[in-house]
């Protein structure tokens, strides 16, 4: 398969190199306004500054790594041309920008997926399995907490000030934690919350938000996404079921699972820690998990656009939803109300 990418930053980069690992994808084409950008990750494929020039080359999917803001454009552009989309996270800055991609996708009968990469994550992966295989039984509810120290981790000001941003904590690690939540309750139909901007005081970016999630069948997610957690980057997922919990968390990346033969039963414990994985981070930064994730979103990819059901990769109504969950804890927020979602189409 062969593809473009728009956009080469420090993501864009790992994209890149993402796509080289594979044998049966090719990039073929760069875009970005910073042309010398484009051709440090190019690897003599040909580069743009232009999206139309870029559009129009050769090729067949593309991979979007822009600000938010933009990714509206890149997108319905590259569908209008028959071309498949991998968009990075947060999937626009906007419900509506990302209802008229998902339209766009479907008026075209082309693939629109998401990177919501955490789903890849070992951790996550190994909740993912423990709950599919029934080890905690029927899934009671779900707690979700994902948060960094602030301002400073962020190496552009568009990362955390609107309108480019498309708000704050939920819109940064808040977005991961909204999808997980609906990867593990199936659907979010009902939410409440409350934001606040209460620390960095920056107009419609909040530096906390906690909500309560419920899907069709009244099982409850608890979220708290902030840009205030002082002792450093965290996330942590957790589901409850009628026979124990599975636990996953990062970083450093470890999980506990506790099983019981009832509710009232001796619990049987298994804590699974990656001392690989922390030794690789250790020398060669987070980035070298995000890259294997990348490799394995592009596969998925690949595998989707061929026709394959039941890959983990995000599509694009898990991100059309991440963006209706972030603005109904906004509107919660405003009028005091549980906000319905209706089932996605």
């Amino acid at each position: 398969m062969r593809f473009g990418l728009v956009g080469a930053g420090k993501i864009g980069a790992l994209r890149a190199t993402a796509l080289k690992a594979q044998s049966n994808a090719e990039l073929v084409a760069v875009f970005d306004v910073n042309k010398d950008a484009a051709a440090r990750v190019a690897a003599g494929a040909p580069v743009f500054d232009n999206l139309e020039a870029f559009l129009a080359a050769p090729m067949d999917a593309v991979i979007i790594s822009t600000p938010p803001h933009l990714h509206e454009e890149a997108s319905v552009g590259a569908f209008e041309r028959g071309l498949h989309v991998l968009c990075e996270k947060p999937m626009a800055s906007t419900v509506e920008a990302g209802r008229r991609m998902v339209e766009a996708a479907r008026k075209h009968d082309r693939v629109l997926a998401v990177g919501f990469n955490f789903r890849y994550y070992p951790f996550v992966k190994f909740v993912r399995e423990a709950v599919d295989a029934g080890k905690i039984g029927r899934v009671d509810h779900v707690r979700l907490f994902g948060g960094h120290d602030g301002l400073h981790n962020f190496s552009a000001d568009w990362q955390y000030k609107m309108p480019h941003s498309g708000g704050g904590a939920m819109m940064d690690i808040g977005i991961h934690l909204s999808d997980l939540a609906r990867y593990f309750l199936g659907e979010i139909t009902r939410v409440s919350g409350v934001m606040s901007e209460n620390v960095y005081k920056l107009p419609g970016s909040e530096d906390n938000a906690m909500a309560i999630f419920v899907n069709p069948d009244g099982v409850a997610a608890t979220y708290h996404a902030t840009w205030t957690e002082w002792d450093g980057y965290g996330i942590a997922v957790e589901v409850y079921g009628e026979r124990g919990m599975v636990r996953g968390s990062y970083a450093p990346m470890k999980n506990l699972l506790i099983e019981k033969d009832s509710p009232t039963g001796a619990a049987r414990r298994t804590v699974k820690r990656y001392p690989e994985i922390m030794l690789r981070e250790k020398l060669k930064s987070w980035t070298s998990t995000a890259l294997i994730t990348f490799e394995e979103e592009v596969r998925d990819f690949i595998a989707m656009v061929e026709g394959k059901a039941g890959v983990a990769l995000a599509d694009g109504r898990a991100g059309l939803r991440s963006l209706e969950v972030a603005a109904a804890v906004r509107e919660s927020t405003a009028s005091g109300r549980t906000i319905d979602l209706p089932p996605l189409r």
